[in-house]
């Protein structure tokens, strides 16, 4: 029996080289069909390995298997769970970036007033209306007068005031 155990453990052993060798070469994990090659070999290895007065138990394989399997499918849903988080967080960000834009895009004919980004003691506001939008870097930016402002330094936005 101890042959057997040995055995494994040499099996065993490969494996965590061959993974530690994979994960060093830039793959994430070794495919899943090595895995159940690796499996299936060490499976034939304890059959052909196990003490004939002594054999394995229909029981300890059936167990073996179903862990195999557990296994196997937890693998699956962690790489589908990290598939559907990775297409949620690119989804949140797309509506991050729209929601930014229609929020520049409503300030247009709006008056606003913004902190003077120029002024070192954030005391001095412009206000005035807002004439264009655009989105330099990424960021919405209005068009005051002739500048363009971050819409970060917008204090407060209300409705143009009609003179008659």
């Amino acid at each position: 029996m101890s042959l057997v155990s040995n055995e494994i453990t040499t099996m065993q052993n490969q494996t965590a080289t061959y993974q530690l060798a994979q994960s060093q070469n830039g793959s994430r994990s070794p495919k899943t069909e090595n895995d159940s090659n690796m499996f299936l070999t060490l499976m034939l290895q304890q059959l052909q390995n196990q003490d004939p007065t002594e054999p394995t138990s229909n029981t300890e394989w059936l167990s073996q298997l179903a862990q195999y399997s557990s296994l196997e499918q937890m693998t699956k849903m962690n790489e589908g769970l990290s598939n559907c988080t990775s297409y949620m967080s690119s989804m949140y960000s797309d509506m991050t970036a729209n929601s930014e834009i229609n929020q520049t895009l409503s300030l247009i004919g709006k008056e606003v007033t913004l902190v003077d980004p120029e002024d070192s003691t954030g005391k001095s506001r412009i206000t005035g209306i807002v004439k264009e939008a655009s989105f330099e870097d990424g960021t919405g930016k209005v068009k005051v007068g002739d500048k363009y402002y971050s819409i970060g330094n917008i204090l407060t936005v209300k409705e143009k005031e009609i003179t008659q």
